[in-house]
């Protein structure tokens, strides 16, 4: 009973929180770094939450379809990958409908499937992700600072370049802190193999 009502909380929580972010979209939507670092993230975290609300519910035919994780991490990536193109950036600030499919693919399309199919990828998919999508990142990031002209008609050049310096600062922060937690596990990753190989 208390876990039910627990999940009912966090389901209450999470439409809250989707609903303060819609109402505040204007302002987060003013400035590019914003729009990509805080208000992109912050739905897909809304997904997140929401996917420990569904993952008790999901029909066993679901979970076998969602083979090693891999069909919603595809789902993931293109997510992800569509919310950073400039014409998508442009699109959601002009035109409500596009907003709006934002609102709804973010949580539904990349922070669900994410929460769902992450645990269920292996180890090694799991690095592979990593290893593609922080570089994806610092791309993208080289990509805003280095155009010589506005590829988002709705932001300043200046906002781009500051949007194009902060994806390579998150990118190089991530890039360290999974070495950091690689370097710190493998130790005890090593240990269990050898423990494994010995008996």
């Amino acid at each position: 009973m208390n876990y039910s009502m627990n999940h009912r909380w966090l389901a209450a929580v999470t439409a809250s929180a989707w609903l303060t972010v819609w109402m505040w979209r204007t302002p987060l939507e003013s400035n590019m770094a914003v729009h990509m670092i805080i208000q992109v993230p912050l739905l897909i975290a809304l997904g997140l939450a929401l996917a420990v609300v569904v993952r008790p519910h999901e029909p066993r035919w679901f979970v076998d379809a969602d083979w090693l994780g891999i069909p919603g991490i595809v789902l993931v990536v293109f997510g992800t990958s569509f919310w950073m193109l400039p014409r998508a950036l442009d699109g959601a600030i002009g035109n409500p409908w596009i907003d709006a499919a934002k609102f709804l693919s973010l949580p539904l399309l990349v922070g669900l499937p994410l929460g769902l199919s992450w645990s269920r990828m292996p180890p090694l998919g799991r690095a592979f992700i990593w290893a593609n999508f922080i570089p994806k990142l610092g791309a993208i990031g080289s990509l805003y600072l280095g155009a010589p002209v506005r590829l988002c008609a709705y932001y300043r050049l200046d906002q781009q370049a500051a949007a194009g310096w902060t994806l390579i600062i998150v990118a190089v922060a991530l890039g360290i802190s999974w070495f950091v937690v690689v370097f710190i596990d493998w130790p005890r990753h090593g240990s269990n193999l050898h423990r494994a190989g010995v008996s």
